[in-house]
């Protein structure tokens, strides 16, 4: 079933939803940030939350029940907290969909219903978890609620994955620049904010620290100036990833800051890849996190070659029991 067979299927069955719990670990958990803020931002009586998987079992949210839709991400499908957590909101009634390229996972056959995505066939595939999360904010709004921008989310979905693919095509010289630049530093700050705020968060923790080994923090640009920014000083290695949309002055207040002060700045721009000549301007913002996350790939790639330190590469993950 796709993303519209799901929740026409769940309106049929529940007539009135209240409640959208959005589940996950890692940077499965960071994909399902978009989708989170995409409803906080437009639901009028839909409550939602974010929940790391194995504090949603331990400490699960009093409202979880039959009017409520669970959306749960792994990307094996095998991620034992989501699992549990699946299993859990299934034990309470709730509706729950997992999110997985593997239909035969544990965590699709845990859910009663199952978004199977792609992954490894370009940089686009890699942002279908993602977009599908987006797309499935978007279904349950407009199905429960309505939404007057539905069809310029529509329009944007079908275009986001060329944007994305044609972006990488010119991104190689920038990324190159970045892996050689950052190859030797000490740690790196990663910033944004909006809808892309957790794109920031996913970098710096598992693509930096997992897969790179290198000490990293990620801020909110809404937050920077509110203690962060007292780190700022000439050379001080900082990512920033800056918006397309209404939270853009956030961005770009501390990137002014950064230069002020010669921080040693990398910023990726949606602008600089057309984002809102492809997207309309009354949904932009919500495809920042798409765009974004997909061409960074690239710049973690390089850095990852640079460093003689390959993205596969682990001390603990997968080989211990922890």
């Amino acid at each position: 079933m796709n993303v519209k067979e799901i929740v026409a299927a769940i309106k049929a069955e529940k007539p009135e939803i209240t409640s959208v719990y959005f589940v996950g670990c890692g940077a499965s958990q960071s994909d399902l940030y978009p989708g989170k803020y995409f409803l906080e931002a437009n639901a009028r009586k839909l409550r939602t939350s974010l929940h790391t998987a194995n504090e949603f079992v331990y400490s699960t949210p009093a409202a979880v029940g039959p009017d409520s839709i669970v959306i749960t991400c792994s990307l094996s499908g095998g991620t034992p907290e989501t699992v549990e957590a699946t299993k859990k909101a299934m034990s309470l009634g709730a509706e729950v969909i997992a999110v997985t390229i593997d239909e035969n996972s544990a965590l699709a056959k845990a859910a009663k219903y199952q978004i199977i995505h792609g992954f490894y066939k370009d940089y686009a595939a890699k942002m279908e978890k993602m977009t599908n999360v987006v797309a499935l904010a978007c279904e349950i709004l407009h199905a429960y609620e309505g939404y007057e921008h539905y069809e310029d989310m529509q329009d944007g979905f079908a275009k986001i994955y060329d944007l994305i693919n044609n972006s990488v095509k010119t991104l190689l010289p920038r990324a190159q620049a970045f892996g050689k630049e950052y190859k030797d530093m000490p740690m790196l700050y990663v910033m944004s904010s909006g809808a892309t705020a957790m794109v920031a968060y996913s970098f710096s923790m598992f693509l930096m620290m997992e897969m790179q080994w290198v000490p990293s923090s990620s801020y909110n640009s809404g937050e920077f100036f509110h203690g962060p920014f007292e780190m700022v000083d000439k050379d001080v290695p900082y990512l920033l990833l800056m918006n397309d949309g209404p939270t853009r002055p956030m961005d770009a207040r501390a990137l002014t800051f950064l230069q002020r002060f010669d921080a040693k700045v990398t910023t990726v721009d949606a602008k600089d890849f057309g984002l809102s000549s492809a997207i309309k301007s009354t949904v932009v913002e919500y495809f920042n996190p798409i765009l974004l996350s997909g061409v960074l790939r690239m710049y973690a790639e390089q850095l990852s070659i640079e460093r003689n330190h390959p993205l596969t590469m682990r001390r603990y993950m997968w080989k211990l029991e922890y």
